[in-house]
């Protein structure tokens, strides 16, 4: 992908988003469902579109609030559903159409109006409440919802429904969520049962999300250990809800801990600029992290979240980790620091992270579960502690608290970043000094992501390859030992392709919003080979494309 001349600069005055147009356009535009585009589309991580284009409307939300109040009722959760939201634009009036619709419709809705919620915090406030009934009779189940598009540009919006587990709903309920969503924008929304604003809000159930968790991370994290050192942790939460998350833990705990930006700007123009040239709070991204990367040498370790805080990025003096490698320094750290962990407690990673989570894996004695990418696939094992670790190749993890009990089901990117302030506190080294130790013990791997343009067609058929379609015997020069299109961990398809040797791997999988393929690729062998290993993919999926 070519790297835009802005990449790593603030952004300039024409890329910022016109926001009172863009919530207009959401009151105003109606979708049209018979457009496919302009249908309710549950990925990943929710519904996700940009009002400006008819993919995130009031229509969208009214519909889809209606049809998750109606799975609640169909699947007996009479609990409270907490929602939450981030700093989007498009967050605060999806969140109040949903509430308006939630309300109309007898949901009990717990929310803290006023205040960023993140995507965390959701789960934790699920898993408590549950928790705390044991499922006994008489206690109802609770489940909840977030507003955000999670770090994607400032013009869009995203819906994300968990249910009483805590984490990402799977695709049986969310399949069933969109298809009564667009059923009800075909009948043009006439099944959507909604209150005014001054009723909706008399009927919420304000709810402190923060201090709850704030006050249970000594449960998780050794803070301590943290106190007691002279650890300097710098934060960025690039705009988003962690910002009071980040305030209260300073002020709970008196850390050594600076909030090097409180920007509140649903235009993010404090951000600097991605590498393609757009605005986006992706902590992964060294372009997007540049304003916190300037300022490494006065921080031990720093951390950035995206806006929901479900994602981390760790800066220390040798600069932004990538998030495959700080996944294993994680790993690695806690299977050997967690002794009250059951011994049986496995890693989860997706098959796209780093082939170096399985090396450490070996190393400290514990199953790898390889999973297709989503996070929902680490639910039930985080749930009941038969995973220690869920972790994803886009820096999202969640982990136990140290008594093995579960404290998020869905990605947690506060925890991540104040276990590198532990470790470093703890072993006197941080993260990427511990890193080098891996890299010395397992070897330096080489790590990266590609685009390819693929028609709609082109997408299908990789979605649903067979291993019998890869002709190809060696890869970049070493014989290639699987050619894998369902998930090893759990037998669940791939939508794609992955192809391994001893020494690298390769993943393909169709975009689901456009007209590309990710390409995923690692070597044991440096840079070069990767490059290798790249090309020689392409070919190796075109093949299979029968291009």
């Amino acid at each position: 992908m070519t790297i835009s001349d802005l990449a790593g600069k603030r952004a300039p005055q024409r890329l910022l988003t016109n926001i009172p147009r863009l919530v207009a356009h959401y009151y105003e535009t109606r979708p049209d469902p018979a457009d496919p585009v302009q249908r309710v589309a549950f990925g990943t991580s929710g519904h996700r579109g940009t009002s400006l284009n008819g993919t995130f409307n009031e229509a969208h939300i009214l519909a889809t609030a209606q049809a998750v109040a109606e799975h609640r009722a169909a699947a007996g959760i009479e609990g409270p559903l907490y929602m939450g939201l981030d700093s989007h634009a498009l967050s605060e009036p999806a969140w109040i159409s949903a509430l308006q619709v939630l309300a109309a419709n007898g949901v009990r809705v717990r929310a803290q109006p006023g205040v960023l919620t993140a995507t965390p915090l959701i789960s934790h406030a699920i898993l408590e409440h549950n928790r705390a009934g044991g499922g006994s009779a008489g206690h109802s189940l609770a489940d909840g919802i977030v507003i955000t598009p999670s770090h994607n540009p400032p013009q869009d919006g995203g819906f994300k429904y968990n249910p009483p587990s805590g984490g990402p709903a799977d695709t049986d309920v969310t399949g069933a969520v969109q298809a009564r969503a667009n059923a009800i924008l075909e009948g043009e929304l006439r099944e959507v049962n909604r209150l005014s604003l001054e009723d909706a809000m008399g009927a919420l159930e304000d709810f402190d999300f923060i201090t709850p968790y704030v006050r249970q991370l000594p449960e998780v994290i050794d803070i301590d250990a943290i106190r007691a050192s002279s650890v300097r942790l710098g934060v960025d939460p690039l705009g988003g809800a962690s910002l009071p998350i980040w305030d209260a833990i300073a002020a709970e705990y008196g850390l050594n801990l600076q909030v090097v930006n409180h920007d509140l700007d649903p235009r993010f123009a404090f951000m600097s600029v991605d590498r393609d040239g757009k605005i986006r709070m992706d902590c992964s991204s060294p372009y997007a992290m540049a304003g916190l990367l300037a300022l490494k040498d006065d921080f031990n370790v720093a951390v950035g979240n995206d806006p929901d805080a479900d994602r981390h990025g760790i800066v220390t003096a040798a600069g932004l980790m990538n998030p495959n490698h700080y996944l294993a320094v994680m790993i690695e750290y806690l299977f050997t620091h967690r002794p009250e962990w059951r011994p049986d407690a496995a890693i989860g990673k997706t098959l796209v992270s780093s082939a170096l989570i399985d090396r450490v894996g070996a190393g400290v004695g514990r199953r790898v579960v390889e999973v297709p990418v989503g996070f929902k696939y680490f639910v039930g094992g985080l749930l009941d502690g038969s995973f220690g670790f869920g972790g994803e190749e886009s820096a999202g993890a969640s982990f136990l608290r140290r008594d093995g009990q579960a404290w998020t089901t869905d990605k947690d990117g506060i925890i991540p970043g104040l276990l590198a302030a532990e470790m470093t506190a703890t072993t006197g080294k941080t993260p990427s000094e511990r890193l080098a130790d891996l890299s010395a013990r397992y070897g330096e791997t080489a790590y990266d992501r590609q685009d390819a343009a693929a028609t709609p067609e082109q997408k299908r058929v990789l979605a649903s390859l067979s291993p019998e379609q890869v002709t190809a015997t060696t890869l970049a020069g070493d014989p290639i030992t699987a050619r894998l299109t369902r998930a090893p961990g759990n037998g669940a398809a791939i939508g794609g392709l992955k192809v391994t040797t001893d020494s690298a791997w390769f993943a393909a999988r169709p975009s689901g919003t456009e007209d590309v393929y990710k390409i995923y690729a690692e070597s044991f062998k440096g840079p070069d080979h990767l490059a290798q290993v790249m090309a020689e993919a392409r070919d190796v999926v075109n093949a299979a494309l029968g291009q």
